[in-house]
């Protein structure tokens, strides 16, 4: 008889490598393992929905900042007031220059100058051999036009210097200036006013009952102290034979258009005024505006349109926002306007016309034409009722509004953006419970196998101390 020796099999196999102090299931692991494989999927899809509701709302930002891009180059023509850009010239700037604003009458004038403005000049008598020279003292009124300051002369002034700096910073100077000229004869004063016109005159007077200051006052009918050596004078002109005054050289006879004056015309010559309307500044805006909607059309391209080459799809392909604001644009750019003309009623009537791309060109030629031509019809063409500039500013305005498609869909995406975030946080929230749960669990179970570990090894040892039993064959 053959004696055999069995080992009772343990309740459980050898503790993983990273079990501690006897434990059998390395818990912390498996449960991490368990809860990743109940999270993963779950938290899989939430990421694919944020990924592209994340990429719907940077669609959404990028076609809102090309839509309002596009909309600023409508600001030079969607009024009338963009196509008021005239701009004068004169045939002899040595006569007179000339501006023009916004609205000018457009047209040719003739402009006669026979006398230019002119301010007052006056040159006083010999006022001793310098400006030190004692003048006296006393009180000074003196006068420009309408307006009048006095002038204190005391002993601690009372040089012909002194006076003049009195008379510079005196308070309520309306503009005359005091200049002390040194001739070979002696010192004189000038008084200069820096007011042009016939009644920008100056009077200088006594005014403290006395005469020590005698020898400085002027009027109109005591001019022996001073000589005048510019007389205070206006201009005097005609426009188209309209004769007008004014005490400036700077005159603005014609609503929008200001001349300024320099010289006289010769007799029975008169000078040239010419107005007309800038069409260059126009041809650079409607250029501006055809480049703003080919930046924006390709725009348009990037978010909805197709790549063969990477053979991936724009962002808001087929989104119907995106469908509804290229469908208003095309409405606005191709439809017809009534411009009072039946030649010049829409961009390609103009030589704005469409490429195989899907952008506009320009036939700068026929552009030309059409404002030299009727540049009225081009104007309502832009930016009349229901012009192309102003009815798609009406509608961008509309779109890009606080109330708008655009802020509509911004609220809608954001809604579901926070919504994903909502149920991350909730996943994470049962995962964590789920966590605190299996561990428990597992924990418990751990304890119960460890026990029965404990024990298989004791009833081990125990077996192996009894005494062998032998079984002879007979």
């Amino acid at each position: 008889m053959t004696s055999a020796t069995s080992s009772p099999v343990s309740v459980a196999s050898s503790s993983s490598a990273g079990a501690a102090g006897g434990s059998v299931i390395n818990v912390s692991q498996l449960v991490s393992e368990l809860v990743t494989a109940t999270q993963a999927p779950q938290q899989a899809l939430i990421n694919t929905r944020t990924q592209a509701v994340t990429a719907q709302i940077s669609a959404l930002g990028s076609l809102k900042s090309g839509l309002s891009s596009f909309q600023s180059s409508l600001s030079t023509l969607d009024t009338p007031d963009s196509f008021n850009a005239e701009f004068a010239t004169s045939s002899d700037q040595a006569v007179f220059t000339a501006t023009a604003s916004s609205g000018a009458p457009t047209g040719t004038y003739n402009i006669t100058v026979s006398q230019l403005a002119s301010a007052q000049q006056l040159l006083s008598a010999k006022l001793g051999q310098d400006g030190t020279t004692t003048v006296g003292t006393g009180t000074l009124q003196v006068s420009l036009g309408s307006a009048s300051f006095s002038v204190n002369v005391t002993d601690s002034g009372n040089t012909l210097a002194g006076i003049a700096s009195a008379i510079n910073t005196a308070s309520g100077n309306p503009g005359v200036t005091a200049t002390i000229i040194q001739g070979s004869d002696g010192a004189h004063l000038l008084l200069s006013s820096s007011l042009s016109g016939a009644a920008n005159t100056i009077q200088v007077s006594e005014t403290d009952s006395g005469n020590g200051l005698a020898a400085l006052t002027h009027s109109s009918s005591d001019a022996t102290n001073y000589t005048e050596q510019s007389p205070a004078h206006d201009a005097e002109y005609s426009v188209s034979g309209v004769a007008a005054t004014s005490p400036s050289n700077t005159i603005s006879t014609l609503s929008g258009v200001t001349l300024t004056l320099l010289g006289k015309t010769a007799a029975n010559t008169p000078a040239t005024l010419t107005v007309t309307t800038n069409t260059a500044t126009i041809v650079s805006n409607i250029n501006a505006f055809v480049t703003a909607y080919n930046t924006m059309a390709g725009e348009f391209s990037s978010l909805g349109g197709y790549n063969a080459t990477t053979n991936t799809a724009g962002p808001m392909m087929g989104n119907a926002l995106l469908s509804s604001v290229q469908n208003s644009v095309r409405s606005a750019l191709y439809g017809l306007v009534n411009t009072g003309s039946s030649t010049y009623n829409s961009l390609a009537s103009i030589g704005i016309t469409t490429s195989s791309d899907g952008t506009l060109k320009v036939n700068s030629q026929k552009l030309q034409t059409a404002l030299q031509t009727n540049f009225s019809a081009v104007s309502q063409l832009f930016s009349g009722a229901g012009g192309v500039a102003s009815k798609l500013n009406s509608q961008l305005t509309t779109a890009l509004g606080s109330s708008g498609i655009i802020a509509s869909n911004s609220t809608s995406l954001t809604k579901q953006e926070n919504a994903l975030t909502d149920q991350t946080n909730k996943l994470n929230d049962q995962m964590a419970a789920l966590t605190t749960s299996l561990t428990a669990q597992y924990s418990a179970l751990n304890a119960l196998l460890s026990s029965l570990q404990t024990t298989s090894s004791y009833l081990t040892q125990a077996f192996a101390t009894l005494p062998t039993v032998q079984t002879k064959n007979g």
